[in-house]
């Protein structure tokens, strides 16, 4: 489904690059309706180049011809940005992916603005992503679907309550480092014992890929799955009990809470 809004993309790092390269692939908007403005220029010419955007010298340029504002720069330069913004805002739907900020700052930099918050994740690349929405009270049923379907070209999304967002950021936003850091891992695990890398992180890699795919299509009934690999006295049981034995459970307790911590921090 193609929609005409035209959207006007502020900061063009690898988050929305990535989200950016969803939407053309899928053709769900015009790239002659996508306006770029990065203060590094090269940033934006790459995308230019890449997708055929169009790139502003400005934000003024930007949000003149622009329906919704896609904001993608670093939290501690929102005032910033959106000190910018105010002296041409005309009602547009603002779109931030930035982390920890939240939907009363933005009101209170920019009175009656309307905006929708999106947790993204970098797997939006191959158009496996998974992202948050959540908005302010004044967005429309249309604004908040578009929302969706924009990232629904990139993946999975689920609409949720703003208090949620911190904790989604923790779990699906940072997550991928954390799983590559789980693949690299066991894969490093395996070639100790006398696998080469090569082979152990196609292996650790495609295994997540696969195991994760069929948890989604049983309807996440995760001890069932686990019982399927599992056989009374085989290798899987003995793993098993090492996992049940060590300290994994609260390692990536603290790992969630800490990162739930940091987003709350950035959004002060």
């Amino acid at each position: 489904m193609e929609s005409n809004v035209k959207l006007g993309v502020i900061g063009c790092g690898k988050m929305a690059s990535a989200i950016l390269g969803g939407v053309y692939k899928n053709s769900y908007l015009k790239s002659e309706n996508i306006f770029l403005y990065d203060i590094d220029s090269n940033s934006s010419n790459l995308l230019k180049t890449k997708y055929n955007f169009n790139v502003c010298e400005n934000i003024k340029i930007l949000i003149e011809n622009t329906d919704v504002i896609f904001l993608a720069v670093k939290p501690f330069v929102l005032n910033d940005v959106i000190s910018e913004i105010r002296k041409y805002y005309s009602n547009n739907l603002i779109l931030s992916i930035l982390a920890g900020v939240k939907l009363e700052k933005y009101s209170n930099l920019l009175p009656n603005s309307k905006v929708i918050r999106i947790m993204p994740n970098t797997p939006a690349l191959i158009g496996e992503g998974m992202s948050a929405i959540c908005s302010s009270h004044n967005v429309s049923s249309d604004e908040m679907d578009f929302a969706y379907n924009l990232m629904k070209n990139c993946g999975r999304v689920v609409e949720v309550d703003e208090d949620k967002m911190d904790i989604i950021t923790a779990l699906s936003g940072s997550g991928p480092a954390y799983y590559f850091k789980i693949i690299d891992e066991m894969a490093k695990a395996a070639v100790s014992v006398g696998l080469d890398y090569k082979n152990a992180i196609l292996l650790s890699a495609q295994t997540a890929l696969g195991s994760a795919k069929l948890l989604i299509e049983n309807n996440f009934d995760v001890e069932t799955l686990i019982k399927n690999v599992t056989t009374p006295g085989g290798c899987t049981e003995v793993g098993n009990s090492v996992l049940n034995n060590s300290d994994i459970s609260s390692v990536l307790l603290e790992t969630i809470d800490k990162t739930t911590k940091k987003a709350q921090d950035l959004g002060k």
